[in-house]
């Protein structure tokens, strides 16, 4: 795979990443498919507030994206060429298995069903990462992650701006500050391609349904677990405070 340097001296991959990041990055982070035209359309009335078509998307959303991250970042610690890749691969898991933690506290409260795998497409970006070796690799892995974070990003603002229920709201605020963790160690490591993820941020192909969508998890199947790495002792976002009632 052909690469160059930027001006900033960062490696960046032209040809063969730029046609992944073409064919695999609408959206990661948002690769499940609205299921009404209206996300303000109210599905529930719960003692936490009303929950939306887009709150139960969001929590959807923040569960399927940790179940292709934290792999992604167990991957970045084992095979990042530099401190800097390793440190962003310890952010991804201690991040993710916060997040997914209080996905998995509020889902039962809101009677929401949480996948147990990621979806199609993001299963494809571990897999492409996971293909690559030594600088390659980093430049691939951050690349990837830099332009799925920075499509949540904008999505993030807006359901907690708009949401009215508290749960959702909890979620928003512990995903606003884990994404802008991850998305500043991302640019630590100095291979992100900005003209790249720019482009590929504000130009997504459209990919069809079931690339977008994550398995349905099996009836009575136990909910898949994050692990949290305490041995890793980083310092990322906010704990997240535990569910209760408005």
């Amino acid at each position: 795979m052909p690469i160059s340097h930027n001006k900033a001296g960062s490696v960046v991959v032209l040809g063969a990443l730029a046609l992944t990041l073409s064919a695999l990055a609408y959206p990661a982070m948002l690769g499940v498919q609205k299921v009404s035209s209206d996300p303000n359309r109210i599905i529930a009335s719960t003692q936490y507030g009303p929950l939306t078509e887009g709150d139960r998307d969001f929590v959807v959303k923040v569960r399927s994206a940790g179940l292709w991250e934290y792999p992604l970042g167990e991957l970045a610690i084992q095979k990042g060429s530099t401190a800097e890749m390793r440190e962003a691969g310890r952010h991804l898991v201690v991040g993710h298995a916060g997040l997914d933690e209080l996905c998995r506290k509020i889902a039962p409260e809101l009677n929401i069903t949480l996948p147990n795998q990621a979806t199609p497409q993001q299963q494809q970006f571990v897999q492409t990462s996971a293909a690559e070796s030594g600088k390659q690799f980093d430049t691939t892995a951050a690349n990837i992650m830099r332009v799925t974070h920075g499509q949540i990003f904008p999505t993030i603002a807006k359901i907690r701006a708009s949401t009215k229920n508290t749960l959702v709201r909890q979620l928003a605020d512990l995903a606003n500050d884990t994404v802008l963790d991850h998305i500043t160690v991302l640019e630590k490591t100095g291979v992100v391609n900005f003209d790249q993820v720019n482009f590929q941020q504000t130009t997504p192909p459209k990919l069809p349904k079931e690339q977008l969508t994550p398995p349905a998890a099996q009836p009575g199947a136990p909910v898949a677990v994050l692990t949290p790495r305490p041995d890793l002792n980083i310092n990322t976002a906010s704990p997240a405070p535990s569910p209760s009632a408005r």
